[in-house]
């Protein structure tokens, strides 16, 4: 139940269970809205049952299947007593077949009015958006009618939303009609998680409708904790077994992000962890570590010596470090040496500036850019993303996320509330913070650094780059969720051990 699915791909796996025989059209229409209904009822149970005094419901239906789901809402609305009102924009000649035979089932209960440009609904205890679904590709061609003190439900996506990107299609008031309740079906399209998806999508119901085939190749999946306590508790053997994480801190003064991120990483089970600073630094950041060990790198050939030592086998370069010769002698040095290396901040920068180090980065790295940084290295890519989404299906985060790693030839991790994280393979995944995973506290200074060291640990105890990417970004999440307001980045460490106690039971 993970699969996030594109509209092409939903439709493919409609298709090849009606050609297989296993279902109807109309089957899966007739689902689909009772599924809607179950929802509305469940999210709000005073809606339930017969009222005494019949609310009213509009019920606005498009030009395809979308608005043949919403004519089987209506006539289950009806049955449950409420008064409906249905109306068509477009003609109903021009309906699909299964939405033209519920068209003629509703018209045997109530009339259908059209709908056009400056439609007044009046007032309403629910309206139904069943206007465009997954289908849409290109910007609504009206301002959609919202009755007064109406409760929206959109049927699948809000009209006027991409649903394999999140983006709103087209510009400016009216390009999307925002639901309070949005119904999907057999599972959650890329679009509900990415963008401006989880905002128009108010609070989101997967219905079942009795789906069972798969969606095939170049599926996106959510980032879930299933699998994950298995893989996190620890066994016997002693602290090398678990191996041994180096960060690289910045000069005086510039040590928090490093010390942060060593400290992720510690909590998160690495074995051993070394913060790896100039001379000048070592007082400051001794006064700070306990657990973690402390060595003297003050330059490359620094470095190179303490790698030199084969326990090593996981490095962070990037928080707090600076963007010197230095620095970027430093970043050259970890590229080259092969180990499993996550690079952020400003090691992210020296890459954004430097072709050369760019060249050196290979399949082993996880590069960890916001939207700034993701911009700075892939400026292209970025330009594309941000360019206005004005038809569909319109390029989305997963898109640029996947032609970034396939360039950079390593895992790349996006950050964001949307976080998405895709290797070269083509392989992809998305880390939602919303709904009821929301963790808006995570916009705090030096959260960042904590995920850039727990995704260290994980590499440092034998995790690949892509799987140390899921489980730091899942992680990540909880804890913050776990300690909730008041968050500041030093606690996303100290809340991880309630989390992997939680998910041992």
């Amino acid at each position: 139940m993970t699969e996030l699915l594109t509209a092409a791909q939903m439709r493919a796996v409609e298709r090849r269970a009606i050609e297989s025989g296993a279902v109807t059209g109309l089957e899966l229409m007739e689902r689909a809205g009772q599924g809607v209904v179950d929802a509305v009822f469940a999210q709000w149970p005073a809606f339930a049952g017969r009222p005494d005094v019949a609310r009213r419901a509009v019920v606005l239906c498009g030009p395809g299947n979308n608005g043949g789901d919403g004519f089987v809402v209506a006539r289950l609305l009806q049955g449950a007593g409420w008064a409906v009102d249905v109306f068509l924009h477009g003609s109903a000649k021009q309906l699909p077949p299964d939405a033209r035979t519920n068209y003629e089932r509703w018209q045997a209960l109530g009339s259908v009015r059209p709908l056009s440009e400056g439609e007044h609904v009046g007032a309403a205890a629910l309206c139904v958006d069943a206007l465009f679904g997954t289908g849409l590709s290109r910007p609504l061609d009206m301002v959609l009618p919202v009755p007064t003190g109406a409760l929206r439900v959109a049927v699948d996506v809000p009209s006027g939303l991409c649903a394999d990107s999140g983006r709103v299609l087209g510009q400016g008031d009216g390009a999307c009609v925002p639901a309070d309740l949005t119904v999907t079906f057999h599972r959650a399209k890329r679009g509900h998680m990415l963008g401006a998806g989880p905002a128009m999508c108010g609070q989101l119901v997967v219905s079942d409708i009795g789906l069972t085939e798969p969606a095939g190749a170049d599926v996106c999946h959510l980032v879930t904790a299933q699998g994950l306590a298995g893989h996190l508790m620890k066994g016997g053997g002693h602290k090398y077994d678990y191996g041994h994480a180096l960060i690289l801190s910045g000069g005086v003064g510039k040590g928090g992000a490093a010390r942060m991120a060593a400290r992720g990483a510690l909590r998160i089970g690495a074995g051993a962890v070394t913060v790896g600073c100039p001379p000048a630094a070592l007082i400051e950041n001794a006064a700070q570590l306990d657990a973690v060990m402390l060595r003297r790198v003050p330059d490359a050939d620094a470095l190179n010596a303490v790698l030199t030592d084969k326990r090593i086998n996981a490095l962070c370069l990037g928080p707090g470090l600076g963007t010197g010769a230095r620095e970027a002698d430093l970043v050259r040095a970890a590229l080259m040496a092969g180990s499993g290396l996550v690079l952020d901040a400003d090691a992210l920068t020296l890459l954004s500036q430097g072709a050369d180090l760019f060249a050196l980065i290979h399949d082993t790295c996880v590069l960890t850019p916001h939207g700034g940084e993701f911009a700075r290295l892939f400026p292209d890519i970025a330009e594309k993303l941000d360019a206005p989404a004005l038809t569909g299906p319109a390029y989305s985060k997963v898109d640029a996320v996947r032609a970034a790693a396939q360039r950079a030839g390593c895992t790349v991790l996006f950050k964001g509330p949307d976080t998405v994280i895709a290797d070269p393979s083509g392989a992809c995944r998305v880390n939602a913070a919303v709904y009821d995973r929301s963790a808006p506290w995570l916009a705090t200074a030096g959260a960042g650094d904590v995920l850039a060291g727990f995704m260290t640990g994980l590499m440092a105890r034998g995790f690949a780059p892509m799987q140390a990417a899921e489980v730091g970004a899942w992680l990540h999440v909880a804890c913050a969720r776990a300690f909730g307001p008041g968050l500041i980045a030093e606690d996303l460490p100290e809340a991880l051990p309630g989390v992997l106690r939680k998910l041992q039971k």
